[in-house]
């Protein structure tokens, strides 16, 4: 029986992957700040809280690291931990490089001193290119990132990548385009739609505000993105994949698509408010998935239009 070490378990992805572990018959251990605080409403939600092993890590603490490493002795650790907010990472620069950067760092540092065959898995982002002006991103796409999020993320990136190839240690990157699910926190753009859309279907005569709408994002859906994160730590050699659908739509269209889904026209309920643009923002974002398809054999089932419909059913369950 594989044992898998899950940083942060509590999270969107964190949550869909322990049940994906489980599934596959891992013992799966997660890892949270504080574990005795955490209220880890995603695991419960998924009905799995009681089936994960729960510890407390500070990631940036070498110490905590090292220490839960070798108390739980895992076969594969997924690094899934840090600020996750890119619109977040504007105002908490520091914490969001420290929490990313020097977390993955320590990490792939604990690897190697413990030195066993463990296999890690780095949550990369399509943050790192920056805008690729209309053009798809694939692994050899050069990293130009905007915000301070994406800065942390190309530093993880390389960080991995240099551990791999000095330290010959199994560490991969999955560099994962948005990707979305009823478990969004309410911070998160996507989820914001769709939470208001369902009210004003309700009877709520609220606006929603959103910054710019003309933007273009590639999304899918984060349980079959987790698949892809497993798969990485299956091949015989550790590398770095994009994972994405390959189409991207503007905002604009997300929103059209979860009002239309609820029968409401969404220009009758939506004000940009120039108070929600970034300072810097990326214009297009889209992925070129073939490398995860040729060798992991991972293709995206799930486009924006179900994504969106799959958000708003659950929603409403």
């Amino acid at each position: 029986m594989k044992k898998a070490l899950i940083c942060g378990v509590s999270g969107q992805d964190g949550a869909y992957l322990a049940n994906l572990l489980l599934n596959k018959g891992y013992t799966v251990c997660g890892t949270s700040r504080d574990a005795q605080m955490s209220a880890f409403g995603n695991l419960k939600r998924l009905g799995i809280y009681d089936r994960v092993k729960l510890e407390s890590m500070a990631l940036t603490d070498f110490r905590s690291v090292l220490q839960v490493l070798t108390k739980v002795d895992p076969d594969e650790v997924y690094n899934l931990a840090g600020q996750s907010s890119v619109g977040l990472s504007f105002e908490l620069p520091v914490e969001t490089l420290e929490s990313i950067a020097t977390g993955t760092l320590n990490l792939l540092e604990a690897i190697r001193f413990l030195a066993k065959p463990i296999k890690l898995y780095n949550a990369g982002s399509s943050e790192c290119f920056g805008d690729t002006q209309g053009a798809p991103a694939d692994e050899t796409t050069p990293f130009r990132p905007r915000s301070p999020y994406g800065v942390a993320k190309a530093t993880a990136f390389w960080e991995v990548a240099n551990y791999r190839e000095a330290y010959g240690i199994f560490a991969a990157s999955g560099i994962l385009f948005n990707h979305e699910s009823p478990l969004r926190p309410q911070r998160f753009v996507t989820q914001k739609i769709i939470a208001t859309a369902r009210r004003i279907a309700a009877g709520s005569r609220e606006m929603l505000h959103l910054g710019n709408t003309t933007i273009c994002r590639d999304w899918g859906w984060a349980p079959e993105y987790v698949e892809a994160m497993y798969l990485m730590l299956q091949q015989e050699q550790p590398d770095d994949y994009v994972i994405a659908t390959g189409q991207a739509f503007a905002l604009q269209d997300f929103v059209a698509q979860a009002f239309a889904t609820l029968n409401l026209d969404w220009q009758a309920h939506v004000v940009i408010d120039q108070s929600l643009y970034r300072p810097a923002d990326i214009a297009h974002s889209q992925g070129n998935p073939n490398r995860a398809k040729q060798r992991l054999g991972w293709v995206a089932r799930s486009t924006m239009p179900n994504v969106v419909q799959q958000m708003v059913s659950a929603q409403g369950q």
